[in-house]
């Protein structure tokens, strides 16, 4: 049993009073509401005053938090304990953006030093590569590719997409999936003696990795020869034997730690591709926003802290109001990886059924993420968001300004932003579906069979962060938030959001099943859909 487990009833009491008021009446009632459900941490402004909430209920949903010991979680991660309980590690991804006169220790031991040590080689080497010290077989490198997977690929390909206005850096490529197309159409057009390759595994074993990385490797030797491979490879990996192996010397290698989880990895080595594009300082910029955000979960009270607020507006759509999914609408089409990425922390991170005692988890827990930035989605799902049969929550982020000074484009993309949300709040009733078709000159049968179709329920809950400019540093708080979010809601939960058991089972099989698909002979030990599989590809790939 968790605090959130023993409050429901309570929290269901207040849902029900609330189902009767509709928002409009909520914000005609109180002018002062949009003051009253907004709060701000660095640059970052957060609206939640078009949700179905109002004082008693936010007051109540704090008190689950204070109850399910949401501070005492939160210092015991920033204190270096092993909250990680199941894999028995320390969750220190805060560390990595750590200030000069910051404190990071665990097992007693500061860990500080080594991650400034790694950080200063590792933007050093961006530098070098940046400025040409560091070249190719044909001069400087014009092309970085990243070789990941998931959270040694989401991270990067996100921010660099996020960042291009600051990439003056060499161009920067990312392969993450084992299908040969994704390698292949990155390879097609680069130069070899002029492109850097950056193998991103912890172990590197990943198996998608290496067979992508074994690829490019290939290519590599083909064009230029085997002893061009120490020169156009670097790796973000703690395998030095393996990396050794591969041919990728010490002084190019970026290590990190097993108190980094892959989808927090982003602010390590990991982040080298995004060092390269943007430079050294603003890189750093991009740590010093993360940071901020730590320091304001650390400091603000709950009812004030940004990452708390969302993961109790999160918790009472998802266990009291019983809504299953939530959608990530980035009105900045260079954040539209930020879902998917999103999707990685969220989905991974609080996808369980088991809490950290090991007991089944009776409410729901983490929600179905998915998204795409507007206003391309308001063409493609936002129907369903508006007149569909499930309500979905949305999470609207809208920068003030651009980086492009097209007035007019901005213009028309925040008034979208914000028209969405109010849509979606206030809805369009009978009557003044009625009242606008009559202002049409339609006669009154023609009405009737219409207007049920042009009615818009409404009360379809949403939030709003509104930011200056996407520059690095807000990128960096952006992520911070939803990463302390997803935090405190695994805490409200009681699960353990930094391990991934769900992955295992399919990568488990997947080795198992190679031999078979190579072969073409169906295996013995398989279920019959399984194995009948294995023998429809043969047959296919035998008729070409």
């Amino acid at each position: 049993m968790t605090a959130l487990t023993d409050a429901l009833p309570s929290l269901s009491a207040h849902r029900n009073r609330l189902a009767a008021i509709p928002m409009r009446q909520m914000f005609a009632d109180d002018p002062e509401r949009f003051a009253t459900f907004s709060a701000t941490a660095g640059s970052l402004f957060l609206d939640y005053s078009k949700t179905r909430i109002d004082r008693a209920a936010l007051e109540a949903l704090v008190n689950v938090a204070d109850a399910g010991g949401v501070e005492a979680g939160r210092d015991a991660m920033f204190a270096g304990r092993e909250i990680n309980a199941t894999e028995r590690r320390a969750v220190l991804h805060k560390a990595l953006r750590a200030a000069p006169g910051d404190h990071f220790e665990t097992a007693g031991r500061d860990i500080l030093p080594e991650v400034f040590q790694t950080r200063e080689r590792m933007l050093a080497f961006a530098e070098r590569v940046r400025s040409g010290d560091v070249a190719g077989v044909g001069g400087p490198f014009t092309d970085i590719v990243n070789i990941g997977i998931g959270g040694s690929d989401l991270g990067p390909a996100m921010s660099a997409i996020a960042l291009r206005p600051y990439l003056d850096g060499p161009r920067l490529h990312f392969v993450s999936n084992v299908d040969g197309a994704d390698i292949t159409d990155t390879l097609a057009g680069l130069d070899a003696s002029r492109t850097l390759f950056l193998v991103a595994s912890k172990t590197f074993t990943t198996l998608e990795t290496m067979t992508n990385a074994a690829t490019a490797r290939r290519w590599v030797v083909e064009r230029l020869g085997e002893g061009a491979v120490g020169r156009h490879f670097a790796a973000m990996s703690t395998a030095l034997g393996a990396v050794a192996r591969f041919g990728i010397s010490e002084d190019r290698t970026f290590g990190f730690w097993d108190w980094v989880g892959g989808r927090y990895s982003l602010w390590s080595s990991i982040g080298l591709p995004v060092a390269i594009g943007i430079g050294a300082a603003r890189f750093n910029e991009f740590l010093a926003g993360a940071r901020l955000i730590d320091r304001h979960f650390q400091d603000a009270p709950l009812a004030r802290n940004l990452p708390v607020l969302m993961a109790l507006i999160g918790v009472w759509h998802r266990d009291v109001w019983a809504f299953p999914a939530l959608a990530v609408l980035p009105y900045e089409q260079r954040l539209r990886r930020f879902a998917a990425y999103l999707q990685q922390l969220d989905m991974e991170s609080n996808g369980k059924r088991v809490r950290l005692s090991g007991e089944l988890i009776s409410e729901p827990t983490g929600p179905i993420v998915f998204g795409e930035p507007g206003t391309n989605g308001q063409h493609a799902f936002y129907q369903l968001l508006h007149q569909g049969t499930e309500i979905v929550p949305c999470e609207f982020l809208v920068g003030a300004s651009d980086h492009e000074g097209l007035d007019e484009h901005h213009t028309q993309l925040v008034a979208n932003c914000l028209a969405q949300s109010e849509a979606l709040m206030r809805g369009k009733n009978r009557h003044e579906v009625e009242t606008e078709l009559r202002a049409t000159g339609m006669d009154p049968d023609a009405i009737a069979s219409l207007a049920p179709h042009k009615v818009f329920p409404g009360d379809r809950p949403s939030i709003t962060i509104v930011y200056p400019k996407l520059t690095p540093s807000v990128l960096g708080q952006l992520i911070a938030l939803y990463e302390h979010r997803v935090f405190v809601q695994g805490l409200l939960w009681g699960l353990n959001s930094f391990d991934q058991w769900g992955v295992e089972l399919g990568k488990q099989l997947a080795a198992g099943l190679v031999g078979a698909v190579r072969s073409g002979r169906p295996p013995d030990d398989r279920d019959g859909s399984t194995a009948g599989l294995v023998g429809v590809i043969a047959r296919m790939r035998e008729g070409g």
